[in-house]
């Protein structure tokens, strides 16, 4: 085995409700131990999250409400996980940004504390992108074949890309070819319309709150059902001014 190893190295990997630290709940727990002498130990144990798992989230681990109706809870395995874990160095694939941090949170929720400031973490995904950059010269070099002259020149990078794209819809066929489907793919109705997240957008791409007690609700419909909210939203919610200038626009499209 290449890898030199004075103490294991613990990967482990959380299947959980959502992306949100402190809010969503673990559904999944998987450890695999590398020790020194090149043996490994794994582990696995369903949780029980003591809430609905979202469909979105089990369409992307396949885990439902009923796999881990009979699974233990967290609190009641928090030991348990915190001994395979015990005397490692950490690892995983996007651990330092998600993992890690979910999991101290999580045992701290349930009353475990981890202090994790003696193990070197090892993640495989910063490894990955820093020995094989997804930047955009990495991405003109891949797709259309030439070094990135100009790199960080603005004329240069926006050429770069434009070119980018283009060879990306002749390599792959599967790609659709249209601008609003392309967005799709890039997640771009996942992202706040303004700059300070006030706002967000439904599953049809209109613009709606995403704060108070309208929260998901469109302008339109605010307006609609309760136009003395919306007037104090514009004229005393002391709104940034960017956030402002959507909503007024927004509403002035939807009026002519």
């Amino acid at each position: 085995m290449l890898l030199q190893l004075t103490r294991p190295l613990a990967f482990f990997d959380l299947e959980t409700t959502g992306i949100r630290i402190g809010r969503d709940r673990i559904v999944q727990i998987g450890i695999v131990r590398l020790m020194p002498d090149g043996s490994r130990e794994s582990y696995q144990t369903l949780v029980n999250p003591e809430m609905p798992i979202p469909a979105e989230a089990t369409a992307v681990h396949g885990i439902t409400d009923l796999d881990v109706a009979m699974a233990p809870r967290l609190q009641d395995i928090a030991e348990e996980v915190l001994e395979h874990l015990a005397g490692c160095d950490l690892g995983g694939f996007n651990v330092i940004r998600f993992d890690v941090p979910f999991l101290s949170e999580e045992l701290h929720r349930v009353g475990t504390s981890w202090d994790t400031s003696t193990a070197r973490i090892v993640d495989a995904q910063r490894i990955y992108h820093k020995m094989e950059p997804r930047n955009l010269s990495a991405a003109l070099k891949f797709y259309v074949g030439r070094d990135h002259e100009g790199a960080h020149d603005a004329l240069a990078d926006v050429e770069a890309t434009a070119d980018v794209l283009l060879a990306q819809l002749e390599r792959y066929s599967e790609l659709p070819q249209t601008v609003a489907e392309l967005g799709e793919i890039s997640g771009d109705r996942q992202r706040s319309p303004d700059a300070a997240g006030k706002l967000k957008f439904d599953d049809k791409g209109h613009v709606c709150l995403g704060f108070g007690k309208y929260s998901g609700w469109t302008l339109e419909n605010i307006g609609r059902n309760d136009p003395g909210y919306l007037q104090w939203l514009m004229t005393k919610a002391e709104l940034p001014a960017s956030t402002l200038a959507i909503m007024k626009n927004v509403l002035s499209n939807m009026e002519a």
